[in-house]
């Protein structure tokens, strides 16, 4: 999630289960413990595809920061002890901020390492956009709340209502997926299409449009589904350009970029590049992270490293506009095909 977010994540737990005590310092000092985990940007591995799929490892790992948790516990109780709570309740709340922070993280669509440093495929639960108003605006309400009226000396009851309507929310956001899912599942099945992976997510800014992705061999098939569609879902089907694989298969870049995916990756030749797109973020047609992995050069291909991340569209207000009628009116349905053949001529 959004920096922002997982500040007044942390903060709204702090002040929770601290603000009596430390009154508006709880806020603070949650709202800076909850970023640590994400100073791993602050690293330089040398290649787009490293920066990646590192990013979100040993830093959100649930091994690494429930022991910080304690460290820092111990450090607190040795210097700066507080008669008010004890060292249990100290370390449950320190336990929280930090891996609520990973858990987040895992609801979105990147993948998150919440087991490192064991290496099963990264945790990508993606039934949150990357910024969510509904679910941050709890939060901040309490966070602003808690500065201007204080936490001290009265139960910090508007945290402990923050965090349960945002928990409720995260709740919805998972029934959303799954009824994306079903909805294309039926009609792959219709349609005899046996799918190898489903993949879906919601559209940018809300939880009630949802773009599911299902891989099928050499082709994926797009669609649409929103909570308020009567019709059955559209699919479209795309090239995967799967056959241009073998000519990257030696890559490491590339072997890691299968693994972070699961593998839901398009490859496209353009011009005398050869380009690999993580299908799983951003939007059809307007994906993020796009990569060169090799160059034609004397009639074969000869692999980049490191590899060059390509410059990408983040769509603009008329794709967001389609995208908002689109919740409410199945008619006319998103030009998909067009946005993703855009893919092959952006570069």
């Amino acid at each position: 999630m959004d920096s922002i977010t997982q500040a007044v994540l942390g903060a709204t737990l702090q002040g929770a289960l601290l603000g009596r005590w430390q009154g508006r310092r709880a806020l603070l000092y949650g709202a800076a413990l909850a970023t640590v985990p994400d100073l791993d940007v602050l690293l330089d591995y040398g290649d787009p595809i490293w920066q990646m799929t590192f990013h979100r490892g040993f830093s959100h790992s649930l091994f690494i920061l429930s022991g910080l948790a304690l460290l820092l516990t111990l450090l607190i109780r040795r210097w700066q002890a507080h008669p008010g709570y004890s060292a249990r309740r100290l370390f449950l709340t320190l336990w929280l901020v930090l891996i609520t922070h990973p858990l987040l993280d895992a609801f979105t669509s990147y993948g998150t390492q919440l087991l490192w440093p064991f290496a099963p495929p990264p945790v990508a639960w993606s039934s949150v956009f990357v910024i969510d108003p509904l679910y941050s605006l709890p939060l901040l309400v309490a966070v602003a709340v808690g500065l201007i009226r204080g936490l001290k000396d009265r139960a910090p009851r508007l945290p402990a209502v923050a965090l349960a309507l945002s928990t409720l929310y995260l709740a919805f956001t998972l029934c959303g997926k799954w009824m994306a899912e079903s909805r294309v599942e039926q009609v792959l099945a219709r349609q005899g299409i046996q799918a190898e992976y489903l993949f879906s997510s919601p559209t940018p800014f809300n939880s009630l449009l949802w773009r599911v992705t299902a891989i099928d061999g050499a082709t994926y098939h797009e669609s649409v589904v929103g909570w308020f569609d009567h019709e059955p879902p559209t699919l479209v089907s795309l090239p995967r350009g799967s056959v241009l694989a073998d000519a990257v298969a030696d890559s490491p870049q590339r072997q890691r970029l299968q693994w972070f995916t699961r593998d839901v990756l398009r490859y496209d030749q353009v011009g005398d590049q050869l380009l690999v797109t993580d299908l799983r973020l951003g939007f059809t047609g307007f994906h993020p992270f796009r990569f060169a992995l090799a160059q034609r050069q004397d009639g074969a291909w000869r692999l980049l490293d490191p590899v060059r991340q390509l410059p990408f569209s983040r769509g603009g207000l008329a794709e967001l506009e389609l995208l908002w009628q689109r919740i409410w009116r199945q008619q006319p349905e998103l030009p998909l095909q067009t946005w993703a053949d855009g893919l092959r001529g952006d570069n």
